[in-house]
């Protein structure tokens, strides 16, 4: 069911930093792939189940499975115009609206949507705009 539109809190503080959303391994990067395909974040395989944390302090704007391919979606905005995603979750923890900080778990890894293995697809964008993730996380890749 579509979620009613109300004015959401403004997102707490961001320092500009992100942190690895899950303990995970690298098996997509960003950018072309074969076929014709392209990658607007990155996949990392981990365990189902496994914590997915907040990479940054932000506000829940969208939490479910309406996007095809993207499985259980949370969808966080950022001071400065930054959002995350966060696909293929097993469950979710928050809602639309949750503010949450950054490292709070918000899902669990899972193989919704168009995979066939757990994984988290984690995308940044600045605005509309989808960035390559690598840059921004210190520590993965």
């Amino acid at each position: 069911p579509p979620q009613a539109v109300a004015a959401l809190p403004p997102p707490p503080a961001f320092n500009g930093r992100f942190i690895a959303p899950v303990d995970g391994r690298l098996i997509s990067r960003f950018g072309a792939k074969s076929g014709g395909l392209y990658n607007d974040g990155i996949n990392l395989r981990a365990p189902a189940g496994a914590p997915i944390r907040a990479a940054a302090n932000g506000v829940v704007v969208y939490a479910g499975n309406a996007i095809e391919g993207f499985g259980n979606l949370v969808l966080l905005k950022h001071d400065g115009g930054w959002v995350t995603a966060y696909a293929h979750a097993e469950d979710l923890l928050v809602i639309r609206g949750d503010t949450v900080r950054q490292g709070d778990p918000i899902a669990r890894v899972g193989k919704t949507g168009s995979v066939d293995e757990p994984q988290l697809h984690f995308e940044i964008r600045q605005g509309k705009k989808p960035v390559d993730p690598l840059p921004h996380l210190p520590g993965v890749g």
